[in-house]
């Protein structure tokens, strides 16, 4: 067997990862187009609408350190395969669901096993690729994320005449079944520890944060008492699961990776990235819909500008010069990410819709640089025996971050009319613009750190 032979199934691994990263994030942007044919079907209440908003990000960042010590001590390829068969048994269930709290049960359970395939794909990718190939693969990874995200509104609205609101989570039932066939026979397996996996901290980390999360969302529709407990709660919890790590043979996160600069820069910038450009151009659909009465289909379509362009620019990541590390190019794209939100802070009452596309537009290339760096340096800065460790802390990052800059926006524009409804905008603008240079300002000094103690 010749070695270019020998090279061409590595392309099914390259494939099949990013296909189920688009489906992740097309199922994360379902209800953007279909929360009212839900709202209409379910009678959901005000509360609900929030939760399924939110249940599947609060699934994928409870799971997704679960996920990746799964991946690195029990195979990468089962934990990925079952993510997979457990996002088509949920999606399944969503599609049947009756009422709206089995439909916020089967969201969270379709983050959940989202969590498995975005904690163990990267990983998958750090194990199979090296040196250039690897970088080539994290763009092409990084690139199915913006098209995803661009994808799954457009897919869910085109699909509502056919059969309703059910119909989109048949079509992610079929082809992550699918996906999970071509997954066994084509990917390869990584060497198992035999471990035992840390399933108190698992626990604990799941509980704690879906308390948090749980904290925020509530704090846009629930009472002051609930989301007191329930902070109090996630904190104690986290804590408690701090404490245990430090104590475990095989933590789900080693506590000790903390002390590498590298590793604290990446997983810093990832939650910027969340809490910053993915928080606030989430929002722009909702900023279009309410306050310039663009029709969502519509909205859905002028966020092509950013996920679009997130996407083509990291598939053409891979021809950035590489004499610009990956670490350089996650700094000069968060501080284009901040630019591109910055001139989004143009919206308001006598706007016409198009005043949004040239933010959308620097920061959808700037995203997608961001992601794919980021997608390199979240398997290069942890030993390769962690790389699914690596990867699901920096997609937990970017999920907590993501959590926080939503629920903080919903705050500053809920139930809020007129100017005072642009003026919360504006002032979520200057918020998220604040995380991005935070994240590239800290991204700045830690590399400054690990030059000096090398």
């Amino acid at each position: 067997m010749t070695d270019n032979e020998n090279a061409k199934p590595a392309k099914w691994p390259l494939a099949i990862i990013a296909i189920a990263t688009f489906l992740s994030l097309v199922v994360f942007t379902l209800p953007l187009t279909t929360l009212d044919a839900m709202t209409a079907a379910l009678a959901l209440s005000p509360e609900e609408q929030a939760w399924i908003m939110s249940g599947m990000p609060l699934g994928a960042a409870c799971g997704l350190l679960t996920a990746g010590a799964l991946g690195d001590t029990h195979g990468r390829r089962r934990t990925f395969v079952g993510g997979l068969w457990l996002t088509a048994l949920a999606s399944i269930a969503a599609a049947l669901s009756p009422s709206g709290v089995m439909l916020i049960a089967m969201r969270v359970m379709q983050g959940l096993g989202s969590a498995g395939i975005m904690a163990c794909g990267l990983g998958l990718i750090g194990q199979i690729y090296t040196g250039p190939d690897r970088r080539h693969a994290a763009a092409i990874w990084a690139s199915s994320i913006g098209a995803g995200v661009s994808a799954g509104p457009i897919i869910a609205s085109l699909l509502l005449p056919v059969g309703g609101w059910p119909s989109a989570h048949w079509l992610i039932a079929m082809i992550s079944a699918l996906l999970g066939v071509m997954a066994m026979l084509r990917l390869p397996e990584s060497p198992r520890t035999g471990r035992k996996v840390d399933l108190p901290g698992s626990v604990l980390l799941i509980v704690g944060l879906g308390a948090l999360l749980s904290a925020l969302t509530e704090a846009r529709l629930g009472s002051v008492a609930l989301v007191v407990a329930l902070a109090v709660i996630g904190l104690f919890l986290i804590l408690t699961f701090i404490w245990v790590e430090r104590r475990v043979g095989n933590p789900i996160l080693q506590l000790d990776l903390f002390r590498l600069p590298d590793f604290n820069s990446a997983t810093i910038a990832a939650f910027a990235s969340g809490a910053g450009v993915l928080a606030l151009v989430s929002m722009v659909p909702t900023v279009l819909v309410r306050g310039l009465h663009v029709a969502p289909i519509a909205a859905a379509l002028i966020l092509v500008t950013w996920s679009g362009m997130t996407m083509l620019s990291a598939l053409g990541a891979r021809f950035l010069p590489d004499r610009v590390s990956a670490r350089q190019w996650v700094i000069v794209s968060l501080f284009g990410c901040g630019l591109g939100q910055f001139l989004l802070i143009g919206i308001g009452g006598d706007s016409s819709w198009m005043i949004v596309l040239p933010g959308l537009f620097i920061a959808g290339v700037s995203n997608g640089i961001l992601n794919a760096s980021l997608g390199h340096e979240a398997v290069q800065t942890v030993p390769a025996d962690r790389s699914a460790m690596g990867s699901a802390a920096n997609n937990t990052a970017r999920y907590l971050g993501s959590a926080l800059g939503i629920a903080m926006i919903s705050i500053m524009i809920a139930n809020m009319q007129g100017e005072a409804f642009f003026t919360g905008w504006h002032e979520a603008v200057i918020v998220t613009v604040g995380f991005s240079l935070l994240g590239a300002a800290s991204m700045i000094f830690l590399s400054k750190r690990s030059v000096s103690e090398a």
